[in-house]
């Protein structure tokens, strides 16, 4: 069976869309027509019906599934193995989300150096869906996501549940004024909770699509708003940053996701030295100068 043939089906499935497998390809949906009447004539059997809401699998078409996720992993797998560099005795490709990357990240990979020294590490760092569609086609071996969707395949392990807190340039600010907030994009659930509490701040005049943005930005021009508990902590110890008091703080759980039924060395390896990167940063995290009152609004990972 042709890769591309196994890469276009898997892309429809996950998206329910020809048109959107189209775009997530960068072909035509012409071509993803083209290859999908092209696997169902090899296979002899109708994979998708298509609707007004999109494509949905036929019963063949859910049969397929794991055997097509598996031919394109395993191609991929293979892939890896053959350019592993000398020296070293495998691959290991982890992808991480871009507003997680630090300082998870760079502490994994330092524990990784001395617990298995003889891995060749490949580390990307990008958006959430373009690193489950490659760990859904064996492209990462895991990857750090935050509150992913749950897909066929794929296994969900909760890794850090992190807060976010908000925090100002501002000395003794107790309320926090629109004209100096920046409203970081954390997610719809986090937009919809931030927008109950403070309706107000919902209409900043700085809007930040990225929270390394959004903070860089408080830290270089002053303002206020919502980032990472321990991304911000060295600026609040070193009095760069304050915690604004008597503010809710929303919780922000990063999960590691991977195939599941993939049982290689490495991956057992890289899964425990997140988990224990994980630990370390749950130890040294202690909350922050609470705010009396205030508990953490749940977030739950999305389905």
């Amino acid at each position: 069976m042709d890769l591309a043939l196994a890469r276009t089906f898997l892309a429809i499935a996950d998206s329910r869309s020809f048109q959107r497998a189209a775009e997530r390809l960068h072909v035509t949906q012409t071509a993803v027509s083209a290859r999908v009447r092209t696997l169902e004539e090899l296979l002899g059997r109708p994979l998708f019906v298509r609707n007004k809401a999109g494509a949905v699998l036929t019963p063949a078409g859910e049969q397929f599934m794991p055997h097509a996720r598996t031919f394109v992993q395993v191609w991929e797998r293979a892939r890896q193995q053959v350019a592993v560099p000398e020296g070293r005795r495998a691959v290991l490709a982890l992808g991480c989300e871009i507003s997680l990357w630090h300082p998870l990240l760079p502490r994994w990979l330092a524990r990784m150096r001395e617990r298995a020294p003889d891995l060749a590490l490949r580390c990307i760092v990008g958006p959430s869906q373009e690193l489950l569609d490659q760990v859904a086609g064996g492209v990462l071996d895991v990857a750090i996501a935050y509150a992913p969707q749950q897909r066929p395949g794929l296994r969900l392990e909760l890794l850090i549940e992190e807060r976010l807190v908000m925090v100002t340039s501002q000395p003794g600010l107790r309320t926090p004024v629109p004209a100096d907030y920046v409203n970081v994009d954390w997610g719809p659930e986090f937009e919809a909770q931030h927008g109950l509490a403070f309706p107000q701040l919902s209409n900043a005049p700085v809007q930040a699509g990225l929270g390394p943005l959004g903070l860089e930005y408080v830290l270089t021009a002053g303002g206020t708003g919502y980032f990472r508990q321990e991304v911000v902590r060295p600026h609040i110890e070193a009095g760069r940053l304050h915690r604004v008091p008597e503010t809710p703080e929303f919780l922000y759980p990063a999960y590691a996701v991977y195939a599941a039924g993939v049982e290689s060395a490495p991956l057992r390896e890289a899964l425990e030295g997140l988990r224990e990167t994980a630990d370390s940063e749950r130890r040294m995290g202690d909350p922050l100068p609470a705010n009396p009152g205030k508990k953490p609004s749940r977030r739950v990972p999305k389905t």
